[in-house]
């Protein structure tokens, strides 16, 4: 038996493990938020909102996206923005928050990337058809 036959593939790592896992995605989460609540365009989606449930499970989610041990939990998201009237602008303004934020804290583009297109995808289930930016 020669030495590469004792040679195993490395595990390969997730994105959640590579940007530092639990403690990384919190603190993104939480300059996420801090830019999207100075965002007027933004701002009245977010009145009367208990954002430390909201954050807890944006944490959940960024984690599940980025192939983290966290399952996110939380309610359906067409549920959860039914009659919020999101236009495609706001959601636009919010994956732009969330970008900053992965940049902001050192996370590798490609990863930003990968995080941004998973979240893209859930649109049209946020986005109301035919909402009007006020």
């Amino acid at each position: 038996m020669n030495s590469l036959d004792l040679q195993t593939q490395p595990e390969a790592q997730s994105d959640y493990a590579a940007v530092g896992g639990a403690p990384a995605v919190t603190a993104v989460v939480n300059r996420f938020y801090e830019l999207v609540l100075a965002d007027d365009r933004l701002l009245k989606h977010f009145e009367g909102i208990e954002m430390v449930r909201l954050k807890r499970h944006q944490v959940a989610l960024v984690s599940q996206v980025m192939g983290g041990p966290v399952a996110y939990e939380g309610r359906d998201l067409r549920a959860a923005h039914a009659n919020m009237g999101i236009t495609a602008e706001e959601f636009g303004a919010v994956a732009e928050h969330l970008i900053a934020a992965l940049t902001e804290a050192g996370v590798p583009s490609e990863i930003v990337d990968r995080t941004v297109t998973a979240v893209a995808a859930t649109q049209p289930d946020i986005v109301e058809v035919g909402a009007t930016q006020d």
